[in-house]
């Protein structure tokens, strides 16, 4: 066996492929197998070649790696053919890549209703798809399809599976959790018994995570002997996803004793890779994701805040910047001294501890979160806050009336098109600006028209870019529904890639949106310590 080291195996470019809504291009392939080597995975499982067409582009000219195998996947060769004569089975070998997966059925009850046909032929099918792929110049691995119900139902033929793999030049033969059923205690005693039995198979371990349970799983069989590890970025996978890397990396090398590809200096890359594939994919990242989630580190409650401040590691498990992520104190209606001086802190601002505007502040965070406002997300729209109410912040505009506009009808060419038009006067010190614009939508058309008005004040807004815009109804609470109130968040960036959050809270989601956009124009005039304007002249 190889010791304490730890293989990774990763297949997001096959598995992840099967998840619903995601529809990998050949480009997006070929970025994450780039992005994939460069962190130091193992082998990178990149598509079924014959499957269909962006595999086949892939395959036909994949990227050359530095440090990762890259793998193709497909099956043994079919019942009643040779494995020369067929033509699934070629296309998967014939590649140019390092290594071909090859799956069989290790279940005897697949074998004789899905396949129908004997064990015997089903052994020999495995056998000599695998001595195939090895004359081709292929590391031959083995998959074992729900090989832990057949191993329940009928052990000696699962193990049979292994030897006939094995016999055919299998370097790892991968234990496979298809249906994502098995428990914990039942992967470490089946596992256990295979590396019992057959100590010298190297072995893998492959678990998706339908019962919540394959990163448990997956640690559970490398205790047990596995010396393999399968799984994707992000979890993803078809169902409920297969192993998630992400999380399953950082617990490997910080909290035992195996060895990875991966060093720990390397660990701050996971961060990175997590939210490219999520970038890639145009979905949003789970802020809650164990290690680098953006919650994952954020502490909320007034006692946890306070104590994670004397020694972090009461409520933290592992220091964030091992995994590239950093500690958080959130501020919400849950806030007390310790929150609210720690995020003085990480935003620079200077305060005596007993200076008796905290508590006015304190109170004045919980009197607007009881109302609807969230500062958990909105740190901008907070330290705006903060930093007002300690005289910081100059009044560098003022928002006047405003008017939004919308408009359905047919063009000249009989296209229906919905048009918003928006005017807006801004007030910088004794001027006024008044402006027009046409957006895409209300909320684009009253931005555009804000932006005419304050470039023209602070050119340095032009650079601003709005790039996500949330909404959410809250209920007033009167039982009719006629109070309900609108809050709107939106995240706001520039090409120096900075990003900031800032709220607004109205019944009037036009209003809200207003009151979120002049904080976002506000911090980044305070940022970058623009001077308000200048007091009229007498």
């Amino acid at each position: 066996m190889s010791g304490n080291r730890i293989w990774l195996f990763d297949t997001t470019l096959r598995d992840g492929g099967q998840t619903r809504g995601v529809d990998f291009s050949r480009a997006d392939k070929v970025a994450i197998a780039n992005a994939l080597d460069d962190i130091g995975i193992d082998y990178i499982e990149a598509g079924w070649p014959g499957a269909n067409p962006t595999d086949d582009a892939f395959f036909a000219k994949p990227p050359k790696l530095k440090n990762a195998k890259l793998v193709s996947f497909g099956m043994t060769r079919r019942g009643g053919r040779s494995a020369a004569n067929d033509p699934g089975l070629n296309a998967v070998i014939n590649v140019d890549v390092d290594a071909a997966c090859l799956v069989g059925k290790t279940w005897d009850f697949h074998v004789k209703t899905a396949l129908n046909i004997s064990l015997d032929e089903n052994l020999e099918m495995i056998r000599q798809s695998l001595i195939a792929a090895k004359n081709c110049g292929r590391e031959p691995i083995f998959d074992c399809e729900h090989f832990f119900d057949g191993y329940k139902n009928n052990p000696v033929f699962a193990l049979d599976c292994i030897r006939a793999a094995t016999e055919g030049g299998a370097t790892w033969v991968v234990l496979c959790d298809t249906n994502g059923g098995t428990l914990p205690n039942e992967v470490f005693e089946i596992v256990g018994h295979v590396h019992n039995q057959m100590p010298n198979v190297q072995l893998g371990i492959h678990c998706h995570n339908d019962a919540g349970v394959a990163i448990a799983n997956s640690l559970a069989a490398i205790t047990a002997g596995a010396r393999q590890v399968q799984g994707t970025i992000n979890g993803l996978g078809e169902r409920c996803g297969n192993a998630n890397l992400i999380s399953l990396i950082p617990t490997l090398v910080l909290k035992t004793d195996y060895e990875t590809s991966i060093s720990e200096s390397n660990l701050p890359k996971l961060m990175g890779l997590s939210r490219f594939l999520d970038d890639r994919l145009n979905r949003p990242s789970d802020a809650h994701a164990p290690y680098v989630g953006a919650a994952a580190f954020a502490h909320k409650g007034g006692l946890h805040a306070s104590a994670a401040q004397k020694d972090p590691r009461t409520y933290e498990h592992v220091p964030p910047e091992k995994v590239g992520n950093e500690r958080h104190y959130l501020v919400s209606d849950q806030a007390g001294r310790s929150n609210m001086l720690a995020r003085f802190a990480q935003f620079s601002i200077k305060i005596d501890p007993n200076d008796e505007r905290l508590e006015t502040l304190i109170s004045l965070v919980k009197e607007k979160e009881f109302e609807g406002w969230s500062f958990d997300s909105a740190e901008a729209s907070f330290e705006l806050l903060a930093r007002q109410m300690l005289g910081e912040v100059p009044e560098y505009f003022r928002i006047g009336r405003f008017r939004v506009m919308d408009e359905r009808r047919f063009n000249a060419r009989g296209e229906l098109v919905v048009e918003s038009e928006a005017t807006t006067t801004i007030f910088v010190g004794d001027q006024s600006f008044h402006e027009a614009a046409v957006g895409n939508g209300p909320v684009n058309a009253v931005d555009t028209a804000m932006r005419k008005a304050l470039v023209a004040a602070y050119p340095s807004l032009a650079d601003v870019e709005l790039v996500d815009y949330k909404v959410r109804i809250l209920d007033a609470g009167d039982g009719t529904g006629t109070g309900a109130i609108t809050r709107v968040m939106i995240e706001f960036c520039v090409p120096d890639g900075t990003v900031w959050r800032t709220v607004g809270l109205s019944t009037n989601i036009i209003d809200a949106s207003v009151a979120a956009l002049g904080d976002g124009m506000i911090w980044k005039l305070q940022r970058d310590k623009i001077n308000g304007p200048k007091p009229k002249q007498v």
